[in-house]
């Protein structure tokens, strides 16, 4: 029997402790927050400054709403400036401008159209160099001025006056952002693999992938809940010493197995074939000892009662005792749905890397992180789908699994 301990140090205590957990699950889950936000964004807005978790896009105007014509075209704000309030419509980004520096402030600069300023036919050394002087307007003044160099830049158009334009440098104007998510990445990913559409082919892989998880799933309960209550409830001669030669195979490491499991499938004509991913992996050594442990702790009256009923052994085992051992297929089925579903070592041996229509997921996610390295939303799209199937499956089968957890320890 437990003791609540009560008091101002106990809550201390307490407080502290779900402060360090909280810390520690935000630690854990920012990786993944990170993963699902770069899984939505726009490639421009990855790297952008200062970062952000929430994906965005450019906010944009209709042409003929600032005077011209096409598309739409992007909204900009001019921060710190009185002068130029609210947002400004970026109709020509190539306008040919010029940058004028007062000879009495010579760290200011004006940003003028190139064709702007009048020569005053005086000249002013600046490095060295001689430069004209030019009268030009700053703000409906006329002062002096040399031109420190000719550039390109923007013609601005107020959104809310559409008569109102300026000429500025692009970089000195800020993009206006909302929030946008881009779900046109995931369609991408799915797609097939053609570089006029981006597409990276993942949807093949994830359906070979689903479909090879799926058939390991099922060919491990079916062999587990055979051999298991085999070694649990069916007398036979050498029963414990074949067992223990079962479950010691569990020590043998996978890489001692895989040239020989190689040349098998070369003289099964198994190489490159998803069938070289399912049939190997059907039978699992602690599956089978998963199942014949549960099955021993099943009382033996209930299978006494069934064989006095006339009940036959198959039926015994797929109506009294499959039933009751939901709890260990689910942790077994989730043990096996991770592995399979994360494996990436064998196929990479199995499967030829020229063939993409036998790839699983893992392969073909490798391959996009090489080959779209700059696509960094897109790798993370394909990364969301691939982790997205085994939380879901872990989710669902938890409450079995806390169930078998538990009732392992029951005697």
């Amino acid at each position: 029997m437990s003791v609540k301990r009560k008091g101002p140090k106990a809550t201390a205590i307490r407080v502290l402790t779900y402060v360090v957990l909280v810390a520690v699950a935000a630690i854990v889950i920012f990786p993944f927050v990170v993963a699902v936000s770069t899984s939505f964004k726009r490639p421009t807005d990855i790297f952008t400054y200062p970062p952000s978790l929430v994906p965005k896009q450019d906010v944009t105007v209709p042409a003929d709403q600032v005077g011209t014509d096409g598309d739409p075209v992007p909204v900009f704000t001019f921060p710190g400036r009185d002068d130029r309030p609210g947002e400004w419509a970026l109709v020509d980004a190539d306008a040919p401008l010029a940058e004028f520096r007062p000879l009495d402030d010579l760290e200011r600069i004006i940003v003028l159209d190139a064709a702007a300023g009048e020569r005053t036919g005086a000249t002013i050394t600046i490095d060295g160099e001689e430069e004209d002087v030019f009268l030009v307007d700053d703000g409906g003044t006329q002062v002096e001025a040399y031109r420190s160099r000719l550039t390109s830049g923007g013609l601005f158009v107020s959104v809310d006056d559409p008569d109102t334009s300026v000429l500025d440098l692009v970089n000195f104007a800020t993009p206006s952002k909302e929030f946008g998510p881009r779900f046109e990445n995931f369609s991408e990913v799915l797609a097939e693999r053609d570089p006029e559409t981006n597409g990276k082919g993942v949807g093949r892989s994830l359906t070979n992938t689903v479909l090879v998880t799926i058939l390991v799933v099922l060919g491990q309960i079916i062999t587990s809940i055979l051999g298991g209550y085999a070694f649990a409830r069916v007398q036979f001669r050498g029963r414990s010493t074949v067992f223990l030669m079962y479950l010691g195979s569990v020590m043998i490491p996978f890489v001692v197995l895989i040239i020989p499991l190689f040349q098998l499938m070369l003289q099964l004509n198994w190489r490159d074939n998803l069938v070289a991913l399912i049939i190997p992996f059907t039978f699992t050594a602690y599956g089978t000892f998963l199942m014949r442990q549960f099955f021993l702790g099943i009382p033996a009256e209930i299978e006494e009662a069934a064989l006095l009923d006339g009940a036959s052994r198959s039926t015994i085992l797929w109506k009294v005792m499959v039933p009751l051992a939901r709890p260990a297929i689910a942790t077994l089925a989730t043990f096996g749905f991770l592995y399979a579903w994360n494996s990436f070592f064998w196929p990479l041996v199995i499967i030829n890397s020229g063939n993409p229509d036998n790839a699983v997921l893992s392969l073909t996610l490798s391959t996009l992180g090489g080959r779209s390295s700059t696509d960094t939303n897109l790798v993370f799209a394909g990364a969301i789908l691939a982790m997205t199937p085994p939380i879901l499956v872990f989710l669902f089968a938890q409450r079995y699994f806390v169930e078998n957890s538990a009732s392992s320890g029951l005697k």
